[in-house]
């Protein structure tokens, strides 16, 4: 917030006219005198006027009223908010409070109540899901990053060797499952209805080269460790726990496909605040090289940061909440 430069001093009065005196010569040495005092005042104070507006400007710029913006978070003994909230007092004066939540189901009903002023922890799936389940009208205002979603083999090195029927598990909730399919589609293993959708079952496989087996996600890497299934979508927070590396992953989705524009990660308002510039900023500061390095170090590298603007995020979400809908009315 800008505050506004100084006034300049008000022009004084005319000095009054002295009573006409015996010119001397003390008096014209005193007049002299006193003529040279006037022209140095008049000429301090033009120069005070003239700097006076530039030094009060920047002061204005290095004290403007600091901002407290609360953000909903999952995870916020993360190194990156700290280095995140950091730069938001550099370079914007604004304090950022951290609300962690341990529960996914409690971030978007606290933002929506005004408990917080933003968050970030979804992806446009997932929001889009909250919205058409609970009648709501929240909004993405920045995107942070993707997460592939990794089909892991430790039998198998590529896609094409998987034989005829193999096993492959896939998580079972209706998020997971659903881009499990679309994984699984794009790797030429399954045809589904319509293409796909971010809401798809395993009613939707119209035709499959697998034997899809769906589980809870807490237990697909320990289905492939177990040599239960020959192959198993498994999400990333999983697949560190058990200490499967990255490099038997045989596919994963290509993060800049629109079959993953759903799982972008958002920064995510009220439909009232999307607009407000200090909130944009806010977003965009999460892909300050500082912060997306410290991101990267706590993914294990599996990041891939995706730069969308407001207006596409919203437009994204906008079809995905269609497609929502018509998944309710099934």
């Amino acid at each position: 917030m800008s505050t506004n430069d100084p006034q300049p001093p008000g022009t004084n009065p005319s000095e009054p006219q002295l009573p006409t005196k015996k010119k001397s010569r003390t008096g014209l040495i005193t007049g002299i005198a006193i003529a040279a005092v006037v022209v140095i005042v008049a000429a301090v104070i033009v120069i005070v006027n003239i700097a006076a507006p530039k030094a009060s400007s920047s002061a204005g710029a290095a004290t403007a009223k600091p901002v407290t913006v609360s953000i909903g978070v999952t995870d916020a003994a993360q190194p990156y908010w700290r280095t995140f909230s950091a730069l938001a007092k550099k370079k914007l004066n604004v304090t950022v409070k951290l609300v962690n939540f341990s529960d996914y189901s409690k971030p978007n009903p606290a933002l929506s109540q005004g408990q917080t002023d933003l968050n970030e922890f979804q992806h446009i799936q997932f929001l889009a899901n909250y919205n058409v389940t609970n009648h709501d009208d929240l909004q993405p205002i920045g995107s942070t990053a993707v997460y592939p979603l990794p089909l892991y083999s430790l039998k198998y090195k590529k896609v094409s060797e998987l034989p005829a029927n193999a096993k492959v598990a896939i998580p079972n909730d209706a998020i997971n499952e659903a881009r499990g399919l679309l994984v699984l589609k794009s790797a030429g293993l399954v045809d589904l209805k319509d293409g796909g959708t971010a809401f798809s079952t395993t009613s939707d496989v119209t035709s499959s080269k697998v034997q899809i087996t769906t589980i809870d996600a807490s237990q697909t890497a320990q289905a492939l460790q177990t040599g239960s299934v020959d192959a198993a979508i498994i999400n990333n927070n999983y697949a560190t726990a058990a200490k499967i590396p990255t490099s038997d992953a045989i596919y994963k989705d290509d993060p800049a496909s629109s079959s993953a524009a759903p799982y972008v990660n958002v920064f995510v308002a009220r439909k009232a605040d999307a607009g407000k510039p200090l909130y944009l900023k806010l977003a965009a500061l999460y892909h300050d090289p500082t912060v997306e390095k410290q991101v990267q170090e706590a993914n294990g590298g599996t990041a891939v940061f995706r730069d969308v603007s407001a207006k596409e995020l919203q437009s994204s979400l906008k079809k995905v909440e269609a497609d929502a809908k018509a998944a309710q009315n099934r």
